[in-house]
């Protein structure tokens, strides 16, 4: 699929896959055992430009929430960010449809997860391999109740689709990683949610 029929097709609650060959891109995969180190989601919203939720390192775009450059998590125009990643940092783009489409009480749940996330800081490669580990130990309530200062994309993705009741909220946030979003894992969404396979992204 070309990016502008992608971009005209996907609604809310889409998710945005991608793979490099970068070392950092690489170490992502090895580490987490996923053919894939980044993931975003899809925020299309009445008559604004499609939006593209995630969390990044660089700051080469504005972030459509507050209007200035800034790391971490961001919220982009799709387009551009697809570009980006795929020009800029050589990453390979799939999208992913979520069935059935996202009604108006998730599309507030999402927002209200950007709301609250936006801005949060991309942890440090130390804090990103410890939270990795820890997502995999028990969740207590009062890991529960502790506020992120830190976060990754597949965790603003993860968050995000909890807000919208399509995760269960019984674990940690850093336990999902990029390839909890690949079809290749056995990620279950709640109620009769799912995802559609990969669908190749041509870049213009």
């Amino acid at each position: 699929m070309s990016l502008d029929e992608a971009v005209e097709s996907t609604r809310t609650g889409d998710l945005w896959v991608f793979r490099g060959t970068s070392v950092p891109d690489r170490a992502i995969q090895i580490t987490t055992n996923s053919p894939v180190n980044h993931v975003g989601m899809s925020l299309v919203i009445d008559d604004l430009p499609p939006l593209m939720w995630h969390a990044e390192l660089g700051r080469s775009l504005v972030d459509m929430w507050t209007g200035t450059h800034q790391r971490g998590v961001q919220l982009h125009d799709l387009r551009d960010a697809v570009l980006v990643w795929g020009r800029r940092y050589g990453q390979q783009g799939w999208l992913r449809q979520l069935d059935p489409l996202a009604d108006r009480t998730m599309e507030d749940a999402a927002l209200r997860a950007v709301a609250r996330l936006n801005g949060t800081p991309f942890p440090s490669t130390a804090q990103l391999a410890g939270r990795w580990a820890l997502g995999r130990m028990p969740f207590t309530r009062a890991a529960r109740e502790r506020r992120l200062e830190t976060a990754y994309c597949a965790e603003v993705v993860a968050l995000t689709y909890q807000e919208m009741g399509l995760l269960p909220q019984g674990k940690r946030p850093g336990y999902y990683d990029p390839g909890r979003f690949w079809s290749g894992d056995s990620l279950t969404l709640q109620g009769q949610a799912t995802l559609g396979g990969e669908i190749r992204i041509r870049l213009p």
